[in-house]
Formats: C-alpha cells, structure tokens, sequence
C-alpha cells in the first residue's frame, strides 16, 4: 500500500520509515515563510490605516492654514470702495483650499456649501480674522472609533477648525507715539 504526502511517496509497510518521515514533513520550515507572511501582511496594512488618517488630517490643516492666512492678507486691503464683494474674497480663499481633493475622506461635499468660511474685518479695522471649517469622512477603522470616542457629529464627519488672525496695520504703526502720517512726512521736510 503506498501514500502520498507532499511529494513523497512511501510504503505504509514501511515501519520504520513512516513515522520518521511524517515527522520530517510535519517538522519543516518550509512554510514558515508563508505562515510569517500570512500574519504579517494584514498588520503591516493595518498599521498603514492607522497612519493614513493623521496623515491626512495633517495635510488638510496645512492647506486650510495657508488658505486662512493669506485670506487674512487680502482682508487686510479690503477697501470699500472697491469693487470686491465677500463672495470674491472667498473665491480667493476656496481657490487655495481646491488644493484638497474633493473626496470623502480629504473633505465631503455636504449641503450646497462645502466649505464653511466666515470672514470678519476690512483695512478699516484693527484686526482681521478669517475662519475654515472642513468636514471629512474618517477612514474605516479609525471612524468607529471615532464615533465610539464622540469625535464624529450625528452624520459621522470628523470637523476641522482653523483659524488665523492678523493685524491690518504693523505694530510700529499701531504705537501711540508714531503720529500720524502727516507727521512722518513732515520728518523728512
């Protein structure tokens, strides 16, 4: 009688052999590897999971950042007399913030506004402030926690804030003791 057992053919009347050679087979390393691989694989993309979410949640703060910044910038020369509405100056800001990609998981598309951006100030007051908030869907595994946690609102986005202030004038201008402009031109009279 004879059997088959990964690629070895033997004769079961063999008796010394049999139990030799079945330990031999069931002893190996030859498929450590694959066992090693099996288990390590799915950790390995876990891990990237994990990683990938404050990944992304770093990359939008630095975007929304700049966007908020420069949005301040613009405030800062915001006259009255121009022709420039707040739709226009938020156009400015929506265009720096189309650096993030329309998806889900960088910034969901909710309602018919997608981005919320609050404005406050012109060159006619001391200080301007200009405010972003981005929602986003989380990542699978990250977003049960997150609602778990209370992270998320009632329609699971995680919300983004950001917000950058600025003075419209510098602060030897805003000194009491610097004059008026009259008078720095009357210095050099």
């Amino acid at each position: 009688m004879y059997f088959f057992i990964d690629g070895f053919t033997g004769d079961l009347t063999d008796g010394h052999g049999l139990g030799h050679r079945l330990r031999e087979i069931l002893c190996s390393r030859r498929g450590q590897g694959t066992v090693e691989a099996a288990v390590l694989i799915p950790i390995l993309f876990l891990l990237i999971l994990m990683l990938s979410q404050p990944m992304i949640l770093l990359y939008n703060r630095v975007v929304m950042e700049n966007a908020a910044s420069e949005g301040c910038r613009l405030l800062a020369t915001k006259t009255v007399q121009g022709s420039y509405s707040e739709d226009k100056y938020e156009g400015y800001i929506k265009r720096r913030l189309a650096a993030i990609p329309p998806i889900d998981i960088f910034h969901a598309h909710t309602g018919s506004r997608s981005w919320e951006i609050e404005q406050v100030g012109d060159e006619n007051a001391d200080f301007v402030s200009v405010r972003i908030v981005n929602k986003l869907k989380p990542l699978p595994l990250l977003g049960w926690g997150a609602q778990l946690v209370g992270l998320c609102d009632g329609q699971g986005y995680l919300t983004q804030e950001v917000e950058a202030n600025g003075w419209t004038q510098p602060e030897w201008l805003r000194d009491q003791d610097a004059g008026t402009p009259q008078d720095w031109v009357e210095q050099w009279d």
